[in-house]
């Protein structure tokens, strides 16, 4: 036997190797990613649709929608579904845990949940309103997540 040839792996093996993993790695975390925002989309999705039923449970209560004094948020919406400041108050909607310094009510993405009382904005029609999320702070409003 040879006492040069020696058991073991070349510094090119090793390289291969290590680029293999990294390549491998940066697959699985772009597909952890999507998943990610897949998931944040559809409980987006539910609680825009359970805020809605929400309102329509208060609007039959009330008669009328919540209205809005600050227009693209939901502070006036949170002090109307989940009323903390009077006693024995109905509660319409219970929101988890979800609120900034202003009283604003975080979807998924970390941004705001965004609702306007329209009451007959143009092409809305009387009695309406508008509940969205930017789904990740979006500029392009195809990709929000929309009641309408």
């Amino acid at each position: 036997m040879n006492r040069l040839s020696r058991a073991g792996f070349t510094l090119i093996e090793l390289l291969i190797v290590i680029a293999i993993i990294a390549i491998l790695a940066s697959l699985v975390m772009a597909a952890a990613h999507s998943v990610q925002t897949k998931g944040a989309r559809s409980r987006a999705e539910a609680e825009i649709a359970a805020i809605a039923a929400a309102l329509e449970s208060y609007k039959a209560d009330i008669g009328d929608y919540p209205s809005n004094s600050t227009i693209g948020s939901s502070t006036n919406l949170v002090a109307a579904l989940m009323p903390t400041n009077t006693p024995g108050a109905k509660i319409y909607f219970e929101f988890k845990n979800k609120f900034l310094s202003n009283n604003n009510y975080l979807d998924p993405f970390f941004n705001s949940y965004n609702y306007i009382y329209t009451n007959g904005s143009p092409n809305n029609g009387t009695n309406n309103y508008d509940l969205w999320s930017t789904a990740g702070g979006s500029a392009n409003s195809n990709t929000w997540i929309k009641n309408w």
